[in-house]
């Protein structure tokens, strides 16, 4: 299986590496919050278009609510140019 496939993950520690390791950290959409607890999760990377609707949360939350939910991490190790790629998209297992 070449690296340019997706790869679909629900290991904490996994999830964990390969989202700091490209500079990224998990959030929760503003908006979504109840009562102070996250809401849509998300992965946030700086840079990108989620500055203003997204608020960085820490793991123990982040993962509390991807349990809760019955979430999975798919994501791709590289871009077909072997770049790092930072695809990931929380599904439903």
């Amino acid at each position: 299986m070449a690296s340019t496939d997706s790869k679909t993950t629900t290991n904490h520690d996994t999830i964990k590496q390969w989202v700091e390791s490209r500079g990224g950290f998990p959030a929760t959409v503003k908006s979504t919050k109840d009562d102070g607890k996250p809401g849509l999760l998300r992965i946030d990377f700086p840079g990108y278009s989620g500055e203003d609707s997204l608020e960085r949360i820490d793991w123990d939350s982040f993962f509390e609510k991807f349990e809760e939910n019955d979430l999975a991490l798919l994501y791709q190790e590289e871009l077909k140019s072997g770049e790092e790629s930072r695809f990931c998209k929380l599904v439903s297992r």
